[in-house]
């Protein structure tokens, strides 16, 4: 393996679930000898609206967490603090995980514009009128449900990419992580296969990449997110930019399983990870 060690998708205090301020984070990506930090604060274009607009679009059931309201506000302190603190800390980047921009782009376009930023991540956690993946009791759902929630995750997903203001896809299979991880269910993932090829294909045409989300390597699931068999399907479909991300809200959290992550992008025949700097991919060796 490469000597070369990076964190590509991190939260902090800025974001709604994060625990940590970004001043430890970067503190404790410089004890771990990290060649390449990017924050990636949380901005989901969907709670950009007052919550009298959410509740008009979406409807009352929608199990939301009503400091996500402050989507707007998070996301510009994290851009401010975060590119201030890179002239201390030279190798920290400044990027953001833009969740479901086509349910706003007013609010994708706006937050996407701006200049410090070097790396976004384009991620789905949350389907048009749905509650996020996470808050959904799957127990209480048949088959047929998880295979429709399933479906419009992809569409959704398909439709992200096409639009594109984004670098790199986040957590391909994101809701596995619950549905799988937490609940012990097992959806019949091969009738997706055709949906997240053609995702796949759109992306290369695009010139964006896939994100290795190690989170699932130290919860219930297990796997990385996507696992091997999404990442040879990408690697088939003619994919050549990977970036690897612990998805940690907080500081022990920081690169656990990036090791992993490039071990497996070695195996599935990648020879180069990718981190990004002012929307540009650089290649690291692997």
């Amino acid at each position: 393996m490469s000597a070369f060690f990076c964190d590509c998708h991190t939260h902090t205090s800025h974001s709604p679930d994060g625990k940590d301020p970004a001043l430890d984070m970067c503190r404790r990506a410089a004890e771990l000898g990290l060649d390449v930090l990017t924050i990636t604060d949380h901005c989901d274009c969907n709670y950009w609206l007052t919550a009298e607009e959410f509740e008009r679009t979406a409807g009352q059931t929608i199990a939301v967490d009503r400091e996500m309201y402050g989507s707007r506000d998070y996301s510009a302190r994290s851009i401010d603090e975060v590119s201030g603190l890179k002239e201390r800390f030279p190798f920290l980047m400044c990027g953001i995980e833009l969740g479901q921009p086509l349910q706003n782009i007013g609010a994708a376009e706006s937050i996407t514009a701006r200049r410090e930023l070097d790396f976004i991540i384009g991620s789905h956690h949350q389907n048009a009128g749905r509650d996020d993946f996470y808050w959904i009791k799957y127990d209480k759902l048949d088959n047929g449900a998880i295979n429709a929630l399933l479906t419009d995750y992809f569409d959704e997903m398909l439709g992200m990419c096409g639009w594109g203001g984004f670098d790199v896809l986040g957590h391909l299979t994101y809701p596995l992580r619950y549905i799988v991880g937490d609940y012990g269910l097992s959806p019949d993932m091969e009738r997706f296969d055709d949906v997240i090829r053609e995702i796949f294909r759109t992306l290369v045409s695009g010139g964006k990449g896939i994100e290795i989300n190690t989170s699932g390597l130290r919860q219930k699931y297990g796997r990385t997110l996507p696992d091997e068999k999404y990442l040879r399907l990408w690697r088939e479909c003619g994919g050549e930019i990977v970036t690897i991300g612990s998805d940690a809200h907080c500081v022990k959290d920081l690169a656990a399983g990036t090791e992993r992550g490039k071990e497996l992008a070695r195996e599935c025949g990648f020879k180069y990870i990718a981190y990004y700097k002012e929307r540009k991919p650089v290649f690291a060796a692997i």
